[in-house]
């Protein structure tokens, strides 16, 4: 089946990429980091796994973890409903969030 994203919500805007990778490197092969800091809080990001199984054990070990203060969320991202037109899929057919305004 190939490789799997996993979504981190709650990130404090100071967060560095070389954290999320110390926060996550253990539960397996980390493809890329996708760290978001928009102007307000809070920052997210996406891990993507080589194994899926890795990126299912990431979200049952990191899901409410303490991060800084911030209560992690930690959740398996699926396609097209995490936003973010990333790599793959069938590329991004007029979604409600368009480019509007």
């Amino acid at each position: 089946m190939g490789s799997a994203r996993v979504y981190i919500g709650n990130l404090p805007l100071d967060v560095r990429e070389r954290e999320l990778e110390d926060l996550f490197y253990k539960y397996g092969r980390i493809l890329s980091i996708d760290l978001k800091l928009p102007p307000r809080p809070p920052g997210f990001a996406f891990v993507q796994f080589e194994d899926p199984r890795d990126a299912e054990e990431a979200v049952r070990g990191r899901d409410g973890y303490d991060f800084g203060g911030n209560r992690l969320r930690v959740e398996l991202a699926h396609g097209g409903r995490a936003g973010g037109g990333g790599a793959g899929g069938y590329g991004g057919g007029g979604g409600s969030r368009g480019y509007g305004g």
